[in-house]
């Protein structure tokens, strides 16, 4: 059997953008990640050993966040490969990652890529 993992609304401080201004100033940016794995060991077993420790891909995302990127979509993809080499038991997922101000002068709720797989 498979399960979830969902990382909901984690939010960061990083320097991505294009313009310098965006990695000398930094932004807050959010994520979104669901990890598909397998559950069936750790409904069995109630052992962190046996499961995708949540803490563990978190700190996997703020070290990729901590690395600067002109594109989200590069930072996307460092994230994906991380994860992926850290639990290759992973069979799908999605990755969100949000710009919460972007640098452009209309109203929104930030600009976001998204991977599915």
């Amino acid at each position: 059997m498979e399960g979830l993992i969902e990382i909901k609304g984690l939010r960061l401080f990083a320097r991505h953008g294009v313009y310098d201004e965006e990695r000398i100033n930094g932004n807050t940016f959010e994520l979104n990640v669901t990890l598909r794995y397998p559950i069936d060991a750790a409904m069995g077993s109630d052992a962190l050993e046996d499961t995708l420790n949540y803490a563990e891909a978190i700190e996997i995302v703020h070290q990729e966040m901590d690395k600067p990127s002109k594109l989200l979509e590069h930072v996307v993809g460092r994230i994906y490969k991380a994860l992926l080499i850290q639990y290759p038991a992973i069979s799908g997922g999605s990755i969100e990652l949000i710009k919460l101000n972007p640098p452009i002068p209309h109203e929104m709720q930030g600009v976001a890529v998204k991977i599915e797989w």
